[in-house]
């Protein structure tokens, strides 16, 4: 999913992984499980490397060939996320609890990243846009165009 891009990125920059812990404040071992993608990497840790080499999360989840898109927003906006996450459950027919079934998590979790509360979880994230083929960072409101990537 991003652990190739990853090393690639961190590579190019000539980059260690203990480097990359340190920036993230977790050990090298910590973060070569990310590249290894032995534990999925959080949001705020995904979040923060797209940010720090300058790509989108598209990228990362190799959604896209692209780089970066004209435009993007570094900064996740939540009143964005959670109103795009709610048009597209309701644009897909899916009742928070069919989504939350299909996501394998609950239904008070939706209803929190509907209402802003959390930014929802790279698994979700990730899940979503490739099985409805919708780009993470519209979703996550850091562009303004529904690009859809396949």
């Amino acid at each position: 999913m991003y652990g190739d891009k990853l090393k690639n990125l961190r590579e190019n920059s000539e980059l260690t992984q203990k480097e990359i812990g340190k920036l993230l404040g977790i050990t090298k071992e910590g973060y070569g499980q990310y590249e290894r993608e032995y534990v999925i990497i959080p949001i705020k840790h995904l979040i923060f490397l797209s940010n720090y080499f300058k790509v989108s999360i598209d990228y990362l989840f190799n959604f896209s060939n692209n780089l970066i898109y004209d435009g993007i927003s570094f900064d996740i906006d939540k009143e964005k996320m959670r109103k795009r996450l709610k048009e597209f459950r309701k644009g897909n027919n899916l009742t928070q609890l069919k989504l939350a079934t299909y996501l394998k998590t609950t239904q008070s979790v939706i209803a929190d990243y509907e209402r802003g509360r959390y930014i929802i979880a790279t698994p979700f994230l990730y899940t979503i846009c490739n099985r409805y083929n919708m780009s993470a960072d519209y979703l996550l409101g850091r562009v303004d165009s529904p690009k859809c990537f396949k």
